[in-house]
């Protein structure tokens, strides 16, 4: 039972490092594919509209709301000790720093990581992407390339949209309905927020967007078992970017908080 075990780990491991290093291999075809021509703006255009435009309503709604709630909960903390008046910047540097990246990036991947897995799986098992080597046309260069650059892009660029309406419906809530003094609450980011509080969210939507969007195409791209296989891919380049999202904004933040 004890050896059945240990045969399991083992080979669960090796199977993990060897995933790795293929995906590793695999992106650094792709980081040569990046610099390399025809450079496909109009297929980069609908995917940026994809990933980018398209998402604007989620990432609204969901900024909208997490920055109301996180209003009304760190209120109950703040009030207790009579300095209610010092949420916004505690409130700000939670969601620039940390909230606006992992909760944008998850929606994304919610979003947009798992059609890119689903639409490259279906043309995979539908023999497509054979289709296009077979035309010699690069299929890496011409389904995957585009997707990952939209998604590098549009990911920083929505991170920013995070932040901007989480803030103002956290201040809104806690002015209007918390009868938070809006002036001090405002006073207290000028005085403490940096600029490279807002940067470090911007390098975190950078790395983000190229994580998900490498790791969403690779699995689609190489995906097997046809119909079955598609949303079995799927549900693995969620959960896998999901974790790699959480993964590097902890590293990310430890750079962040030993370098400055």
């Amino acid at each position: 039972m004890f050896s059945k075990l240990l045969y399991i780990i083992g080979k669960n491991t090796i199977n993990f490092i060897y995933k790795i290093g293929d995906w590793s291999i695999f992106q650094i075809k792709i980081l040569f594919l990046l610099f390399k021509p025809p450079y496909r703006i109009r297929v980069l255009s609908e995917q940026l509209k994809f990933i980018g435009y398209e998402s604007i309503g989620v990432i609204f709604l969901t900024s909208f709301f997490t920055g109301m709630v996180e209003a009304v909960q760190l209120y109950n903390g703040f009030h207790k000790f009579g300095v209610e008046d010092f949420m916004g910047y505690t409130i700000f540097i939670s969601i620039v720093k940390e909230l606006g990246p992992v909760f944008a990036s998850l929606m994304v991947v919610s979003r947009g990581v798992s059609a890119y897995a689903a639409e490259l799986g279906s043309m995979r098992v539908t023999e497509q992407i054979d289709a296009l080597d077979v035309m010699a046309v690069d299929s890496k260069h011409y389904l995957i390339v585009p997707r990952i650059l939209a998604t590098i892009i549009a990911m920083p660029l929505l991170i920013l949209f995070f932040d901007a309406v989480a803030n103002f419906s956290a201040y809104f809530i806690s002015t209007v309905s918390l009868d938070v003094n809006g002036y001090k609450y405002l006073d207290n980011i000028r005085q403490f927020a940096e600029f490279k509080d807002i940067n470090q969210s911007f390098v975190k939507g950078l790395v983000f967007g190229y994580l998900i969007s490498a790791i969403g195409t690779y699995i689609g791209y190489f995906t097997t078992g046809g119909a079955k296989g598609v949303g079995k891919s799927t549900t693995i380049a969620v959960v896998i970017a999901s974790i790699a999202v959480f993964i590097a904004d902890y590293i990310l933040s430890t750079i962040f908080l030993v370098y400055g």
